[in-house]
């Protein structure tokens, strides 16, 4: 089995994901999210929640991690993992999902993990239904 499958990278993504979330700037909530993507190359990037006293400026940690991935030269997003410490699993906003499908297909796995542990996985498709995606606007 190849390495950077997104299985195989599980152990990498949740590390990647709660150490970013050990630096997420969340003076209001204190509900700190860390998140890691892993690319098309087999890289992982990630990104944390920074929020702001203008509440609708904060950034998410997906959209963060996006970032990273973008700026690294990443077209692709192969596997999603969020971190947050909550008693239920934790998934990406709507937003985030709708950005996660810019650069993600249907069936790639979006794992939600506790300050511990991987606590659920689901397809992208199953948090986003019948989305709108790039393939929509026709060749690029």
């Amino acid at each position: 089995m190849d390495d950077t499958t997104p299985e195989r990278q599980l152990p990498h993504l949740l590390a990647a994901a709660l150490a970013a979330r050990s630096r997420a700037y969340a003076p209001y909530s204190n509900f700190a999210v860390g998140a890691a993507l892993l690319d098309e190359h087999g890289r992982i990037h990630s990104g944390c929640n920074v929020e702001n006293a203008a509440y609708p400026e904060g950034l998410c940690a997906e959209a963060m991690a996006l970032g990273a991935l973008v700026l690294a030269g990443g077209t692709r997003v192969r596997a999603a993992l969020v971190a947050a410490d909550s008693t239920q699993a934790v998934t990406p906003c709507g937003g985030c999902r709708q950005k996660l499908r810019e650069f993600a297909d249907d069936g790639v796995p979006v794992w939600s993990a506790d300050a511990h542990a991987v606590v659920a996985r689901h397809a992208l498709g199953e948090l986003l239904p019948a989305s709108f995606g790039p393939d929509h606007l026709g060749p690029r």
